[in-house]
């Protein structure tokens, strides 16, 4: 269904509990009590010692398209997933709180509050998969791409996994691994989306359809131009090699690069280079695909590779296809209006109360992760400062759901990219090994809450 922006709503994904909570709440009374709810992760996935924060503006974009319409509502009323009070709930449904958040790109770290959201109960809980959905996978990503790009020592890295992920999720996954460094991709919507760079030439069939490898590589180079990428392991590698320099030769220019796709990649490139410097091919690059992970491309650091396509792994998170994000209430208002730090205590999902204002203290490097429970903004930003922390929350929506244009508008994305490169930077060295450790630096709570006679409720 299109809402009257003429974007698909966003509404219906969502839990079926998050409308029946509404319902429930609405006759308790509970559904008007404010509260914040906070995004974070209890661990790191295995071998991540930072995660990166992604998909910030497509979670803003989505949230503007959040609307209950006809056809929603007609929905939920046959399906009988709620009734008629929550209905009229739901058609007037505008999230009217602000989110506070870890700007796009920034580095994370178990019980940073990456996402923190405050409204009334019903209008901020219903937000829960929305939020999860857009940031597990999109943070899996650009973490595993930031991973990626870290092994690649600055050689390009170019996304090339669309057709080994959901169509939908091809275009978020190129998005994501923009924001953790890469430099290009395959998927076309993508760059009519983002205005990511788009790359590609051609596939084994391609040189298959016709009669010979010298016939391809000609139509190839008559098509696109002696500065091409030509394909050159279809058969015989050395045979390629020979061929496509010769086919841009005889177009009038020198070849801009071969790809290789199979067999032993790092043996493959110090053999192809050999052969390309013989034949005075010395502009041309190498680049090389085939399944590659960061401990793939760090294995090839010592080779004569120049760039990077990387499909499959890095658009499932390289073995870890989500970042372990969770959605909790940390603070809501009780019967006397007075807002109460609440955290879950059951053992292995424990979470720490109170809205937090988070900073990074630096000491030549990043060395902490500081976390306030505070009962004001104004408050935790006063600790950070007294620590003399870089604070690491921007508003993404003022009070009043209004979004922040700068986090969604032209030059997002780029920003994105550039804030993760500069935090990643900032972390010590251990955070950019590949091997299993703890993250990079620890993450320290501190509660500045007001002491009260009625204590912090855990449920």
């Amino acid at each position: 269904m299109r809402t009257s922006a003429g974007t698909a709503s966003t509404a219906l994904l969502t839990d079926m509990y998050e409308l029946t909570m509404i319902e429930a709440a609405l006759r308790s009374g509970a559904a008007t009590r404010r509260s914040v709810f906070e995004v974070f992760t209890r661990r790191m996935p295995a071998r991540r010692r930072y995660g990166v924060v992604a998909g910030t503006a497509r979670l803003l974009r989505a949230l503007e398209s959040f609307r209950f319409t006809p056809a929603e509502i007609d929905y939920l009323a046959q399906a009988k997933v709620v009734g008629d009070e929550t209905l009229d709930f739901l058609r007037e449904y505008r999230f009217r709180g602000s989110v506070l958040g870890y700007a796009e790109g920034e580095c994370f770290f178990p019980g940073s509050p990456i996402v923190t959201v405050q409204g009334t109960f019903a209008e901020a809980v219903v937000l829960e998969t929305l939020v999860l959905s857009i940031l597990n996978h999109d943070s899996a990503v650009a973490a595993a791409a930031s991973r990626m790009t870290t092994a690649a020592h600055g050689r390009p890295c170019l996304e090339m996994g669309a057709r080994r992920t959901h169509e939908a999720s091809a275009v978020a996954a190129a998005r994501a691994a923009v924001v953790g460094g890469f430099a290009g991709t395959s998927v076309l919507e993508a760059g009519r989306s983002y205005g990511i760079r788009t790359i590609g030439t051609a596939a084994h069939s391609f040189t298959l359809v016709h009669d010979d490898e010298e016939a391809a590589f000609a139509a190839q180079v008559a098509s696109l131009g002696p500065g091409t990428t030509l394909l050159v392991d279809t058969y015989d590698v050395e045979r390629g090699v020979e061929r496509a320099v010769a086919a841009a030769r005889e177009a009038g220019g020198e070849l801009g690069a071969v790809r290789l796709d199979s067999g032993d990649l790092v043996a493959q490139a110090f053999t192809v280079r050999e052969q390309l410097d013989a034949l005075g091919a010395t502009s041309t690059k190498i680049t090389v695909t085939s399944d590659l992970d960061e401990y793939a491309i760090a294995a090839l650091n010592a080779a004569p590779v120049d760039s990077y396509g990387v499909g499959t792994k890095l658009v499932t998170g390289s073995g870890h296809p989500t970042a372990e994000l969770v959605y909790k209430l940390v603070a809501r208002e009780d019967s006397r209006g007075v807002m109460r730090e609440v955290a879950k205590a059951s053992t292995s999902k424990e979470s720490v109360g109170g809205l937090k204002m988070a900073g990074r203290v630096l000491d030549g490097h990043a060395a902490t992760e500081l976390v306030v429970s505070c009962e004001t903004e104004a408050a935790g930003r006063a600790e950070l400062d007294r620590a003399g922390a870089r604070p690491l929350q921007v508003e993404l929506v003022r009070d009043g759901g209004q979004i922040v244009d700068e986090h969604v508008g032209d030059g997002a994305l780029e920003r994105a990219q550039e804030r993760h490169l500069a935090s990643r930077a900032e972390l010590p060295y251990p955070a950019w090994r590949l091997s299993e450790g703890d993250p990079a630096i620890p993450t320290r709570h501190v509660d500045v809450f007001p002491d009260d006679d009625d204590p912090a409720v855990t449920i």
